[in-house]
């Protein structure tokens, strides 16, 4: 079974969807600009850029990206451009007033970089001397690298939110306290268990073409 098969619906269907969040994408920015929200309009173009990684490494790269793979990341980080809009005719954004916000998108995000650790720690796997990495060991790799990588971002949310208070401008990334940090992690974590768990094996495609172009390119180097 493969991810396409767990979403349950077409992958003509899944590839729609992920250009029509990708159109909604270019309105959020546009509302942003309108209202001069910079936070809404930074996190948006970098939601926007990431939507295009997976055609760029499928064009350049040639790996393989699977129509559910790519609706997983676009859905990732429409829903945290999503976010920090909110309604139209509130002042608050979806992170400030619907208390289960943070956690999905988290959890959705901690995913995909859970699947990015994944597929990277394979490839060493299969070509780094002196690197073994026994099938029982992933599952504590995949999550030390989410958690590694939830504290590097609660650090930078810190700082951002320390720096845009001392020039008085609007922040991009807002922590609200320890407990809010906490709970990052937690959820985190669910993300990390998910892929480690059940998401490994449907990732086997991008790891497989992953270890051919480093093959390549160490037959190249070889030469």
């Amino acid at each position: 079974m493969r991810l396409r098969d767990i979403a349950g619906i077409s992958r003509r269907t899944q590839a729609r969807l992920s250009w029509a969040m990708e159109v909604l994408l270019v309105g959020i920015l546009l509302l942003g600009l309108y209202r001069g929200g910079p936070g809404v309009v930074v996190n948006t173009l970098i939601a926007l850029a990431v939507t295009q990684l997976p055609p760029l490494l499928e064009r350049d790269f040639e790996l393989p990206m699977d129509p559910a793979l790519t609706l997983w990341i676009t859905t990732a980080v429409f829903l945290h451009a999503l976010g920090t809009l909110g309604l139209p005719w509130s002042d608050l954004s979806f992170y400030q007033s619907i208390w289960w916000w943070d956690h999905l998108t988290h959890g959705l995000s901690a995913s995909v970089v859970a699947a990015v650790g994944y597929a990277t720690a394979r490839s060493f796997d299969e070509h780094a001397e002196g690197v073994v990495l026994p099938p029982k060991f992933m599952f504590v790799f995949i999550l030390l690298f989410v958690l590694a990588f939830g504290v590097l971002w609660e650090v930078l949310e810190f700082l951002l939110t320390e720096i845009t208070a001392v020039f008085g401008i609007g922040t991009f990334l807002t922590q609200y306290g320890l407990e809010d940090t906490m709970l990052d992690l937690v959820f985190d974590s669910v993300g990390a268990v998910v892929v480690a768990t059940w998401g490994t094996a449907h990732l086997n495609d991008v790891v497989g073409a992953l270890d051919e172009r480093i093959e390549e390119w160490l037959a190249t180097r070889n030469e």
